[in-house]
């Protein structure tokens, strides 16, 4: 069962610029033996999904982008959380297990281990247990961010610094589709945050910063300034892309696809300019 989930899929970069991207919550691989453990069934499942954001990067990754592509769902194990945030619940244990106190996303059933959602409620028949819990952090999440880590090392060899665009989607909303995290400040220079938002905004795309998504463990872990590490978190609203049954490519599906491309390379170019653009 969990000793055959995939590894990460890693795309090496073909164009020689210092943009990786992060797709961690759109595998849709749902074995039987998940599906069996499961309360509710895949439909179920499917919620926890940012679905087809790995497809809406096509573009970007025919241009030659390179990326780290979580293959297995955000159901087995959440890449955009720390191993700490997981609810005791979720798992069983013969020994006793150091955890750490809940955060609001455990707390709210979406720690690192899914455990329920706000419509379906719990998602499991029975608590994962730690043998399992801890075969998945090594074959997924950890394998995950030390590809990350491998590829993001590989850009700062060669160009000095790097960039992760990490890619989500967010449920429908009456506000700005797009919303750029970047920590606060803390995962990325302000003006890179601040050109992503430009770019959005002449792809005829509204932006807003940090609210309600300011970034997750992936761009915390990684997003280090002071080294030229650079990480934003790009969510972009389900409606924007998919169809009404928010599954399906929708009308602004290659509308969307164009906007990622021209996020990558808008933020490429700045990084090879980035004193001309903090002065803009």
């Amino acid at each position: 069962m969990d000793s055959t989930l995939p590894a990460p899929l890693v795309i090496a970069p073909r164009n020689g610029v210092p943009v990786l991207l992060s797709i961690p919550h759109s595998g849709r691989d749902y074995p039987d033996w998940l599906l069996r453990e499961a309360r509710h069934g895949r439909r179920a499942l499917q919620t926890l999904e940012d679905p087809l954001v790995d497809r809406l990067a096509w573009r970007a990754l025919a241009a030659g982008f390179g990326a780290v592509i979580a293959r297995t769902p955000r159901g087995v194990i959440d890449c955009n959380r720390s191993s700490d945030e997981l609810d005791p619940a979720s798992v069983v244990t013969d020994h006793n297990l150091p955890f750490a106190p809940l955060g609001p996303r455990a707390r709210h059933g979406l720690g690192i281990i899914a455990s329920r959602t706000h419509r379906h409620g719990p998602l499991w028949r029975a608590p994962l247990p730690i043998d399992r819990f801890e075969r998945r952090l090594a074959t997924v999440h950890t394998a995950y961010h030390d590809a990350l880590d491998t590829e993001l090392a590989r850009l700062v060899k060669e160009h000095g610094t790097a960039l992760l665009l990490d890619l989500h989607s967010m449920p429908p909303t009456h506000r700005e589709p797009i919303v750029i995290g970047d920590r606060h400040g803390a995962s990325a220079a302000r003006w890179l945050a601040d050109a992503a938002a430009q770019i959005a905004t002449r792809s005829g795309f509204r932006a807003i910063r940090n609210d309600p998504y300011a970034g997750g463990y992936i761009v915390e872990r990684h997003g280090r300034p002071a080294t030229g590490i650079h990480a934003l978190q790009v969510e972009l609203d389900r409606s924007a892309y998919l169809a009404r049954d928010l599954l399906s490519p929708g009308t602004g599906f290659d509308r969307a696809s164009h906007l990622l491309l021209a996020l990558a390379e808008g933020l490429a170019e700045c990084l090879a300019a980035p004193t001309v653009i903090a002065a803009e």
